[in-house]
């Protein structure tokens, strides 16, 4: 039996930047991507803190440095640039094997990484 786990979680990020003309994903900084662990367009669920919206979309990598958070196509009409997230990837895990351990990336201000816990 499989089961479904927390792989990565990127606390406390805020969005930078909307392009509702877009093919439809979430731009995140790809440094950000690489201290969560998390591939390009892999599909992640992102939860807005300021209006409660919970969905899931992929991710497309954002110039390495950039800080960037954008919401691109219908996402975009679910938060607003200054919205607070949550973004999470998970993975699947045989019952038999070794339980993961997530990667927790939390942020402070302007979207500057405050601590990773591995």
């Amino acid at each position: 039996m499989m089961f479904k786990y927390l792989k990565s979680k990127l606390q406390g990020l805020t969005v930078t930047d909307k392009n509702l003309y877009y093919t439809g994903s979430i731009k995140i900084d790809i440094n950000f991507m690489s201290a969560a662990k998390i591939r390009p367009y892999e599909v992640v669920l992102v939860i807005n803190l300021n209006n409660g919206e919970r969905f899931e979309t992929y991710v497309i990598p954002a110039r390495k440095g950039s800080k960037m958070v954008s919401l691109q196509g219908g996402a975009a009409r679910l938060g607003e640039v200054g919205d607070k997230l949550i973004i999470m990837s998970f993975c699947y895990i045989d019952e038999t094997k070794e339980k993961v351990k997530p990667v927790k990336v939390l942020f402070g201000e302007h979207n500057v990484i405050q601590k990773i816990i591995e």
